[in-house]
């Protein structure tokens, strides 16, 4: 008899409607996989999902009950129906915007069922019987009190009464100093359009001082969409903004080794061929790209895919026509706006500081020298490649000119700042011939009086055809 009463209490099938079909008795479908199709696509729910969780399926169609049977205008006559104990507070809540929040949809319901004795089903058959003309009657159901622990500390009390102020009000304007705030609440309470809401918020509000704050956002709540928009914005204001910014230091560490071994832009088109680069032409156009020799750089530019491949191919040429005519510059004629540009920092420390530069073969040693307080000489003078720390390695890796005399036109240029104002020193634009014997290897020497500190050295160089 045990094994009768066993093998009988197992699931049975039974024909179902005209159609014969089988199904299951079992709760909250009846195992009617055709029914829960077309259930599911009057509903809008993932039949996956439901068949994973049929308890969502059926807070789903109690809360389309819900939606059906009442409304905004109802409900400041309505008692609320729910008292919501959170975070110190006790938020009173009505029946149909509670269903927007799945985690207090599965908490009212939770209590529903344990004070009632009620299954989904059963509760969904009672709403069922309330018609939408009906929708002032009072609920069949009595006021709850249900309760939300909080462990997010991201969640502040004026962010959960934003998120809870935004059942019932969709247009609630999101300010992107609390988005991140909401955005903790919005993910605790499962309210999906609010979560998306914050997410566009922030996306749209990112800065220097919050982008650490909000990628980290991104990452703890999985949020693919806004960890990649603050990729993409730091691939863009990597140099321009944090580069001078103490916020920089707080950008974490796989964030930023993630821009700085991303290609940064589409591969289809550079960034200047597309329709958001094509407003910067002008600015781009007004970069000494010539500057840059070094065939590592080069190829850097060429993978982040930011100029035109017909800009980058122009420059190579050049360099190329110029090693091939022992460094004249033919394509370079204008010394203050085309002139090969080098710096030195001079800091009141120091003594003596130098620099040593390389172009198409020929090496020059930058210059610095304090002779007292206020009196500072700079200048540049050619030196042989095996003058150099490290010979070797640089004949390995780079050209060497071999030409005894080199005609070089320069103009050496120096600031510094005194009592809040700009001090300027130059020298005259100089065209003279470098050789490695004094004094014809050494240039016009800069002098500088001032007090201030440090002294911004620049020099300018253009090797015409000679």
């Amino acid at each position: 008899m045990k094994m009768l009463n066993m093998n009988k209490s197992r699931l049975e099938r039974r024909i179902v409607g005209s159609t014969n079909r089988w199904r299951f008795p079992k709760e909250p479908f009846s195992g009617d996989l055709l029914a829960l199709s077309q259930m599911c696509n009057a509903l809008s729910i993932d039949l996956d999902d439901a068949l994973k969780h049929p308890s969502r399926l059926s807070i789903s169609k109690i809360q389309k009950l819900f939606s059906e049977n009442f409304n905004n205008q109802a409900i400041q006559s309505l008692e609320p129906d729910v008292i919501l104990e959170c975070l110190g507070f006790k938020w009173e809540l009505h029946q149909p915007q509670l269903f927007q929040s799945e985690t207090l949809a599965k908490l009212y319901l939770g209590a529903l069922i344990q004070s009632t004795n009620r299954s989904l089903g059963e509760m969904n058959k009672t709403m069922q019987a309330l018609s939408p003309g009906k929708a002032k009657e009072k609920s069949p159901f009595k006021k709850m009190i249900i309760s939300l622990r909080i462990n997010d500390p991201s969640v502040t009390r004026v962010a959960f009464a934003t998120a809870l102020k935004n059942l019932y009000i969709s247009e609630v304007e999101i300010n992107a100093d609390d988005a991140m705030a909401v955005l903790a609440s919005a993910n605790i309470l499962q309210f999906s359009s609010l979560f998306q809401k914050c997410v566009d918020t922030m996306i749209k509000a990112l800065t220097p001082s919050n982008i650490k704050n909000f990628y980290l956002a991104g990452c703890r709540y999985k949020e693919e969409q806004l960890t990649k928009a603050c990729e993409k914005w730091l691939e863009m204001n990597l140099v321009p903004l944090l580069g001078t910014q103490l916020h920089l230091r707080h950008i974490p560490q796989d964030l930023l080794q993630k821009v700085l071994k991303s290609p940064s832009f589409s591969k289809e088109s550079c960034f200047l061929d597309r329709d958001i680069g094509y407003g910067w032409i002008s600015l781009f156009l007004s970069l000494r790209l010539h500057s840059i020799t070094s065939v590592k750089d080069l190829e850097e530019l060429r993978n982040i895919n930011f100029f035109p491949t017909s800009w980058l191919i122009r420059v190579t040429a050049n360099h190329y026509y110029s090693l091939e005519n022992g460094g004249d510059m033919v394509h370079l004629k204008d010394l203050p706006t085309q002139g090969v540009r080098f710096g030195l920092l001079f800091n009141k420390e120091y003594t003596t500081h130098s620099k040593t530069i390389s172009i198409y073969g020929f090496f020059f040693e930058l210059k610095g020298i304090r002779h007292d307080t206020t009196s500072y000489s700079f200048y540049m003078q050619r030196i042989r490649h095996t003058d150099l720390e490290s010979p070797a390695a640089v004949c390995e890796r780079s050209t060497v000119s071999l030409r005894a005399e080199r005609l070089v036109r320069y103009e050496i240029r120096a600031q510094a700042l005194v009592n809040g104002r700009w001090q300027e020193f130059e020298t005259s634009q100089i065209t003279q011939k470098f050789g490695f014997i004094k004094p014809h290897c050494k240039s016009h020497i800069l002098k500088v009086q001032s007090v201030g500190a440090p002294i911004y050295v620049s020099f300018a160089i253009i090797f015409p055809v000679s």
